[in-house]
């Protein structure tokens, strides 16, 4: 009679269904059916998995585990002794689902992610990996004791915890730019708090990432990296020292660690060597759980590598030029955020920044510190406009301008005049092509006539992801290429696409650095005739294209032709 009578309502977990492990090894007799289903119990009751509750108890061999899996779900079986620890990739799975679901990433090939697990009939911890990485996952059985080993190997890697960091020695100093930041704040200058954020920056530093964002939520405090334009996590250090942190940061850029209701901009200086120093952009920005901070990294190298390094192809690096050398007139490059504009706009005053040039820049703020060239923070609220620092830079008989950005008729207006009186004028606009810039501008009110007199060339540009030496050869129908947008002309055979791989010196995600798209658009008599007779966007894109200019996607492609990246990073980052 108790067989048939219906669960009890006081067990919640009495009558729950046997997940697929537990049902294997019933059928493979290495477990009774009672013992599975006090195991399931127990898991329920403990709250956390039948796998980790049956590894728990012991009851069954760890290999003996391994092998059935393999062999009733077909997934491969690897032994782990076989596998270097230090050789995984870390930064494809976020190290918190890393420890809770118990996965480690064994490489990426192309869309695909090999994960390391000991239960990989887990279908919810498989769909939180492929959600995460947006990633196809394909699991390879693992012996439980061993991944385990891994895991902790690798979350104490990920996670460093704060103590630790006291015993570090750090030769790293932060000077500060002017006078010395203010120092009657005791509880800022917490030895673990200072060390780990010295850590955090030379960490950023070294893998090459272009910001930090410091975000605090309800429960966890993230900090990320993004490298190579892409955003990842690297640590979640505990909750509590979120405010002693964002005042330690705030304390060396110089801002107010009592404001922490508007938003603030500042800078600071790392110094790595005697010679070499970098320099950091300070944002922060009040949430409902306290300051988030971002962090861009300025490393005043970049302006001086040189327009080789940009990735121009020589007959874009040839019109740029010749028109950065002309006597007077507009040079405008337009981008989204992070996409280079600022590095290109240097190089080309790096190129011109000699005794007989007068230089002046207007910015918010001046990002890259350039010797010879006299920077100005625009100040909004001191009155400090970008107009109103164009009024003073005629009054100083300027040979070239730096406008950072023209986000009004009146900057615009002032800097057209500028270019149309004998000065070289260099400025950004937030267009998403270089045609699109000429009637943006039109519809600030600017009027054709100065936009056709004054406008000399145009550059828009994108970083797309350079693929890493790790990069196989990509097998792909003519068809695919054709719809991506290759010529019928391109289809000669004479060169071979690649593909993402992922290795040790990338991180397992195949591409390592960037590498600029351009489209250089010089302002011809044709196309100064489209804009004093109001033509759209697509006309002038049009004439570009019967003058030879290549667009965006058309320069990306010819980096994919080169080897330098892969069809589907140039796709991501382009419109036809």
């Amino acid at each position: 009679m108790a067989v048939t009578a219906p669960p009890a309502s006081s067990s919640p977990s009495a009558g729950a269904p046997l997940p697929p492990l537990a049902r294997t090894l019933v059928q493979q007799t290495l477990l009774t059916a009672a013992e599975a289903e006090a195991l399931n119990k127990q898991a329920a009751v403990s709250k956390q998995s039948f796998t980790d509750e049956l590894f728990l108890q012991g009851k069954v061999n760890d290999a003996e585990i391994a092998r059935v899996i393999s062999n009733t779900f077909g997934y491969p079986l690897l032994d782990l002794n076989a596998v270097l620890v230090e050789l995984l990739p870390t930064n494809l799975i976020d190290p918190k689902l890393v420890m809770q679901l118990r996965v480690v990433a064994l490489n990426k090939r192309g869309n695909r992610l090999a994960v390391m697990m000991s239960d990989p009939t887990n279908a919810q911890a498989l769909e939180k990996i492929k959600f995460q990485t947006q990633l196809a996952v394909d699991p390879i059985v693992v012996e439980h004791k061993k991944l385990m080993v891994v895991v902790e190997k690798l979350g104490q890697t990920a996670e460093q915890n704060l103590d630790s960091l006291i015993g570090d020695d750090f030769s790293l100093d932060m000077p500060m730019e002017e006078e010395q930041a203010p120092t009657d704040t005791a509880d800022v200058d917490d030895a673990p708090v200072v060390k780990f954020l010295q850590k955090i920056l030379l960490d950023a530093i070294n893998q090459g990432a272009s910001d930090l964002h410091f975000e605090p939520f309800e429960k966890f405090y993230r900090i990320r990296l993004r490298i190579d334009g892409v955003l990842r996590e690297v640590a979640q250090p505990p909750l509590v020292i979120k405010d002693k942190l964002a005042s330690r940061i705030k304390v060396i850029s110089k801002l107010d660690i009592s404001e922490k209701r508007v938003p603030q901009d500042g800078r600071m200086k790392l110094a790595l060597s005697q010679s070499r120093a970098i320099d950091f952009r300070v944002s922060t920005l009040p949430t409902l759980f306290g300051e988030k901070i971002v962090m861009r990294i300025l490393d005043p190298a970049a302006a001086k590598m040189g327009i080789e390094a940009l990735g121009y192809e020589p007959e874009q690096k040839q019109v740029l030029l010749d028109a950065v050398r002309r006597p007077y007139g507009m040079v405008l490059v337009t981008g989204p955020t992070g996409s280079g504009k600022t590095v290109s706009l240097y190089t080309c005053l790096n190129i011109l920044n000699e005794p007989g040039i007068n230089i002046s820049t207007a910015e918010d703020p001046a990002e890259i510190n350039l010797p010879g060239v006299n920077q100005v923070n625009v100040n909004e609220k001191a009155g400090l406009t970008f107009a109103a620092a164009l009024k003073a830079f005629l009054r100083q008989d300027p040979d070239v301008i730096m406008v950072g950005e023209i986000r009004d008729l009146e900057t615009a207006d002032i800097s057209i005049k500028a270019a149309q009186t004998g000065h070289m004028v260099f400025s950004t606009l937030h267009t998403n092509d270089a045609p699109t810039t000429l009637t943006r501008m039109l519809n600030m009110g600017v009027p054709a006539f100065n936009i056709a007199a004054s406008v000399i060339l145009i550059t828009a540009q994108r970083l797309a992801r350079r693929l890493c030496s790790c990069k196989q050869p990509l097998q792909v129908s003519d068809q695919a290429l054709l719809d991506a947008g290759f010529q019928e002309r391109d289809l000669d055979g004479s060169w071979q696409p690649y593909r993402p791989v992922g290795c040790e010196r990338c991180g397992g995600s195949g591409y390592k650095g960037r590498v600029g798209i351009y489209q250089v658009m010089p302002i011809t008599d044709a196309i100064q005739r489209i804009i004093l007779e109001h033509g759209n966007a697509l006309q002038i894109a049009t004439q570009a294209q019967k003058e030879g200019v290549k667009d965006l996607r058309q320069s990306g492609l010819l980096k994919v032709k080169q080897g330098l990246t892969s069809i589907e990073e140039v796709l991501s980052c382009t419109n036809e």
